[in-house]
């Protein structure tokens, strides 16, 4: 919800619709502070419950959406001035993304039985998110870090490329999976935009470290290897959206799937409102006006997205209210 609300506030700043805008801000700041505090809750008296998520692969990863809701927030309160707040939000992530990034991967390791490529699943994506989130919040306040915007900028670098080799090793996983595995129509889970938002985020992220200026010749000597992979990065993205419309038809139309409300659909959101803000960025970057016509036809479709998630996320709590009484 923070995430998909707060793409679509810094979608709407970049088309100077302050007003759109501000009113997204509001919702994703009251929407980061009640979940985190649910959160806070569930653990304290659900612990065992939380302990089952943490050390699950089908769940661990879901648990970066945290680190990425709490960085779109630290965007947003930079885009207002407040660097202060944009500093410790980057901290508070970092810090989650370090404990989730090696708790998840001693998960795989470890305590994973089902040895074969069938746990694969988008949701693992996440976790390449949550890794470009920090270099997008990184990279926006080094500038205000004085003596350690260097480091900031050497750190935000050293992100993007662990964060494509992750989407390297798992979209290879994953789309053995789909495409050589037998799949099955409730296989297909909105978790599947995820990974073209992940690809979407890198680019985006990618703009991010073009934009920045740096006094170190050894990052500004990388400016051409970022500008290639983030047109990539941002072409298979583009790539990913027709089939992901080819998997929605296979399951709800061909199978006749009933489109019910979960909470992974806003897992479909959040990667729409990211591609339009890449494709924004990328066409500043590039200074081809065509990619900011998609990223304004995108933004709108994600908006539009965005409030038919919440029709069914306010019927979907209707119906178990009246159910529980």
């Amino acid at each position: 919800m923070v995430m998909a609300t707060g793409i679509l506030s810094i979608g709407f700043s970049n088309l100077q619709w302050p007003l759109l805008a501000d009113l997204l801000f509001g919702i994703a700041v009251c929407l980061w502070v009640t979940l985190v505090l649910l959160s806070a809750a569930r653990a304290w008296q659900y612990f065992a419950a939380v302990k089952t998520d943490l050390l699950h692969p089908r769940m661990v990863f879901s648990y970066f959406t945290f680190v990425a809701a709490t960085d779109i927030l630290g965007i947003l309160l930079s885009l207002r001035g407040n660097a202060s707040g944009a500093i410790v939000c980057w901290l508070l992530a970092f810090c989650a993304w370090c404990a989730l990034l090696y708790l998840s991967f001693s998960v795989l390791t470890f305590l994973t039985h089902e040895h074969n490529v069938n746990i694969v699943h988008g949701g693992w994506l996440i976790s390449i998110v949550g890794t470009q989130s920090l270099v997008l919040l990184g990279a926006r306040i080094a500038p205000t870090l004085g003596a350690y915007a260097n480091a900031m900028l050497v750190e935000v670098h050293m992100l993007w490329g662990l964060g494509l080799i992750f989407y390297g090793i798992f979209v290879t996983l994953f789309c053995y999976r789909i495409f050589f595995l037998t799949l099955k129509p409730d296989q297909i889970s909105p978790l599947l935009w995820v990974v073209m938002g992940a690809s979407a985020i890198c680019a985006n992220a990618g703009t991010g470290l073009l934009a920045t200026n740096t006094q170190l010749p050894f990052l500004a000597a990388q400016r051409p290897f970022i500008e290639g992979l983030t047109m990539m990065a941002w072409t298979w993205a583009t790539w990913w959206i027709p089939m992901l419309g080819l998997f929605f038809f296979w399951k709800h139309v061909t199978h006749r799937v009933p489109l019910q409300y979960e909470s992974a659909l806003w897992s479909s959101v959040f990667p729409l409102g990211m591609y339009a803000v890449a494709s924004n960025r990328l066409g500043l970057a590039a200074e081809f006006e065509p990619l900011e016509w998609i990223s304004e036809t995108m933004l709108w479709v994600a908006l539009l997205a965005w409030c038919m998630t919440w029709m069914a996320f306010y019927s979907d709590r209707t119906k178990l209210l009246r159910t529980q009484h």
